[in-house]
């Protein structure tokens, strides 16, 4: 493996630092997973970005859906906390490393994505950003050795994620065995009955499939999610490739952890087949 190394940046803050603690923190919230029946494949989920210990039983329910396949390559698609920039930032070779170890970057890919104008090689939206780096351990955790193809939007409209899903269609060689992940939390900061409410908004429009009417509530602040761009790619892409079976396997929010119902963050898993 050649290429600059994304080290990893949460790891002993945002989830442990130590290799043997993150397997069995992992290893617990998969176990505390039970995830109905999914017929086939999937091809996307979606799983936030958190703390592990807020939002980690919820993503383990995701990653358990695809705990028993194999992927060649995993693109994680993030929203950017940290920097504003007009289109999407792809790291395009090297490796991501966490405390489980290094994940190649998928370059053939990434050098195909950069194709597109609004896709550019661009690392710096990568070097402080969380909501790439805390899906690793799980993926590293419940599938066989993967490449990795990491972005970072920049942008989220309809529009760019329709691109997006559009290059991703024409880039990505062998799509049964590509894995999307949309990296997402939804509500913050509401009391828990406003933000179930507006989550609940979230979670009818990805079950039902609906892109125009999840677009719609984000647009006009109707529901949230931070990481709204992803998902609705993740959605674009997978009806591209004529996979439109959405379930939404776990919700919870930050005040069945914290107590405190005042002020809460949303937490939601799906998976897509």
């Amino acid at each position: 493996m050649g290429g600059p190394v994304r080290r990893a940046v949460v790891a002993g803050s945002w989830y442990p630092g130590n290799p043997k603690a993150l397997r069995e923190d992992i290893s617990r919230y998969l176990d505390g997973a039970h995830i109905p029946e999914i017929t086939a494949k999937p091809v996307a989920i979606v799983a936030p970005h958190a703390g592990y210990l807020y939002s980690g039983p919820v993503a383990a329910w995701a990653y358990k859906a695809i705990s028993g396949h194999d992927y060649s390559t995993v693109v994680v698609i993030s929203p950017s906390h940290h920097a504003y920039f007009p289109y999407i930032s792809v790291w395009p070779n090297g490796a991501y490393e966490t405390p489980l170890g290094l994940v190649t970057v998928d370059q053939d890919l990434c050098r195909r994505l950069l194709a597109s104008e609004f896709i550019r090689d661009d690392t710096e939206p990568h070097s402080a950003e969380h909501a790439l780096e805390i899906q690793l351990p799980f993926l590293q955790s419940v599938l066989q050795p993967f490449s990795l193809c990491p972005l970072i939007m920049g942008h989220q409209d309809l529009s760019v994620c329709e691109a997006l899903a559009q290059a991703l269609h024409e880039s990505i060689q062998d799509p049964d065995n590509t894995l999307i992940v949309a990296s997402s939390d939804l509500s913050h900061f509401h009391s828990a009955n406003k933000a179930e409410k507006m989550d609940r908004q979230i979670a009818a429009r990805v079950e039902s499939f609906d892109i125009p009417g999840l677009s719609l509530d984000l647009e006009k602040a109707y529901s949230e999610a931070c990481g709204g761009g992803p998902i609705l790619t993740a959605l674009l892409y997978a009806g591209l490739i004529s996979r439109t079976t959405a379930r939404v396997l776990r919700y919870a929010h930050s005040g069945s952890i914290t107590g405190d119902n005042s002020s809460v963050v949303g937490y939601l898993s799906a998976v897509v087949y």
